[in-house]
């Protein structure tokens, strides 16, 4: 540990030092400043507009979840109708429009999401979205998926928490896709840590185009953008749903 210049043992803990006392005429002036019925009301308005703040900072996480469900609620309607069957099969789902549902249920993780086309800041508010350079769910290629994990819904929260052999499901206007996470490949873990840069992971060349993939992204760590944490699954059993027709046909 390093010493200060008269031998005490200077402090070496995870908490930065305090600030020093304002000193010299500055210091003078604020405390004068301070001590006049003007300079207190200011020092008053700064601290409730420090706790409102505080507040707000809080508050931000359950106000965008509380959007999102809105948002989950307002697609889900678009996509129950049997006209969005014609729209899937044409691939004329617009951005922002509901895409799939997503589900993935064990001991860990939870997760019970309307994915929407688009990975625009305005299409992922509804929680999840698809990426539009990739194709549909259960169709061949590597199907790409964006998701929160403190926000709208945050339903990748516990994307790390994913092992292999556990199951995700996108459903679809005509069948059920489960995909299985598959183990650590190419020298890394899965899920695992990419610079958000490294669009490959959802891209389509060589046995992602030929195979029958899903990747799963989100920003890493938590609250943070500066990585994406990603996680590769892989199809292994479509089940087969009756279609939705019109009422009185």
């Amino acid at each position: 540990m390093a010493t200060t210049g008269t031998g005490s043992t200077a402090g070496a803990g995870f908490l930065p030092p305090p600030i020093a006392a304002a000193s010299g005429p500055f210091g003078a002036m604020l405390g004068l400043a301070l001590r006049r019925p003007g300079g207190r009301r200011a020092g008053s308005l700064f601290t409730a507009l420090l706790l409102l703040a505080g507040v707000g900072m809080f508050a931000f996480p359950a106000i965008t979840d509380l959007y999102g469900n809105l948002q989950q609620r307002h697609v889900q309607d678009q996509s129950s109708s049997p006209q969005f069957q014609t729209e899937y099969l044409e691939h004329k789902i617009k951005v922002g429009q509901g895409l799939t549902r997503l589900i993935i249920n064990n001991d860990r993780m939870h997760v019970n999401v309307m994915v929407v086309e688009g990975t625009s800041l305005a299409a992922l508010q509804a929680g999840a979205g698809h990426y539009t350079n990739t194709p549909f769910p259960c169709e061949q290629g590597n199907v790409g998926i964006a998701g929160h994990r403190t926000t709208y819904g945050r339903p990748f929260n516990k994307i790390e928490q994913m092992h292999t052999g556990d199951t995700a499901d996108l459903i679809t206007p005509f069948a059920r896709c489960t995909y299985r996470v598959e183990p650590g490949f190419d020298g890394h873990s899965n899920p695992w840590v990419v610079l958000p840069k490294a669009y490959e992971v959802v891209g389509q060349e060589g046995d992602l185009g030929t195979g029958h993939w899903l990747t799963l992204t989100s920003c890493h760590p938590k609250g943070s953008d500066s990585h994406r944490i990603v996680l590769r699954l892989k199809l292994v059993k479509v089940t087969p749903l009756p279609l939705k027709t019109s009422k009185g046909k």
